[in-house]
């Protein structure tokens, strides 16, 4: 009993390990995408990054031996996780196109709660008091990000439309969390991943394909193939799979959890690349979206 409940805490604590790189690496996906968001339609983009972020984890999941008949079996599932994400990343990119980084990452923090929501909708993972009350702290401290430290503009609700279609999408990446682990059969979570991407390049492409044709491609800005690279391998191809292999470890609710430190790391991109931090009143929000982030994960140390 001792053997099985020590490995449990290992493989708990590398789901947290994971989740914890899978926040640096989405946020920068935010600063990047601002930046080239109206250079190119958000389906053609995400069409091709998905198509390039399938051959990456197609070839490993070959490599590896992990890719069987089995992994074909119920290819619906597939359509599903790979529609959820579809909307998520194109959704994502056009809400970027006149909402701040920043702002957009706070709409992002959301996704815990609405995660916790549907997790006990499918799976009844039970949301405790500390939580909740750590749900409700990150919320707010993402709302006054979200509307810029303006209590005025927060009091009359006056929600800038980038952070709105943003908002679906990220409704559409909570309900992804509990619906992977539910569908999931066993599978390795680079072949989990596999599918999801094979199918939600499918969509993307049904769905987007006079977007893409009508895209100069050979004209696009050197930055738009930078942003495509980084959010093919390292904002796509790589939290994929450590999204899939952190859902199998931890609840919802907590895998959820790290989003909160993504309005962070978004600070520090913004500063690296040149476009400095947001006032100080803006910080504050940040601040309890961190605080938020300890306490969901209190008790949780190995």
């Amino acid at each position: 009993m001792a053997v099985t409940r020590t490995e449990f805490r290992r493989q708990e604590l590398r789901g947290h390990l994971a989740m914890l790189a899978f926040s640096a690496l989405v946020a920068g996906s935010f600063s990047l995408g601002a930046l080239v968001a109206n250079d190119i339609a958000p389906a053609a983009l995400n069409a091709v990054r998905f198509l390039i972020a399938a051959v990456l984890i197609g070839g490993l999941a070959w490599s590896t031996g992990v890719l069987n008949r089995n992994v074909a079996h119920a290819p619906w599932r597939y359509l599903i996780l790979g529609g959820l994400f579809a909307i998520y990343f194109v959704l994502m990119f056009e809400g970027l196109k006149t909402a701040p980084p920043v702002s957009s990452a706070a709409v992002f923090t959301l996704t815990p709660a609405i995660a916790a929501l549907v997790g006990w909708i499918l799976l009844r993972q039970v949301t405790t008091p500390r939580i909740a009350l750590a749900l409700l702290i990150g919320g707010a401290g993402a709302l006054w990000v979200i509307f810029r430290a303006d209590l005025d503009a927060l009091l009359s609700f006056r929600i800038g439309k980038g952070e709105m279609i943003f908002f679906w999408g990220v409704v559409a990446h909570a309900i992804y969390t509990p619906v992977s682990r539910r569908l999931n059969r066993g599978e390795s979570p680079v072949a989990y991943t596999f599918g999801m991407l094979v199918a939600g390049f499918v969509i993307l492409t049904v769905y987007g394909w006079a977007d893409i044709l009508a895209t100069d491609w050979a004209a696009l800005p050197w930055l738009v193939w930078i942003t495509i690279g980084y959010t093919s391998v390292f904002a796509g191809s790589t939290t994929f799979v450590l999204l899939q292999y952190a859902v199998l470890r931890i609840p919802a609710s907590k895998v959820m959890a790290y989003t909160y430190l993504t309005p962070s790391w978004v600070i520090l991109w913004e500063i690296a690349l040149g476009n400095g931090a947001p006032r100080v009143a803006v910080l504050a929000g940040v601040a309890l979206t961190v605080v938020a982030l300890a306490m969901l994960l209190k008790g949780d140390a190995v």
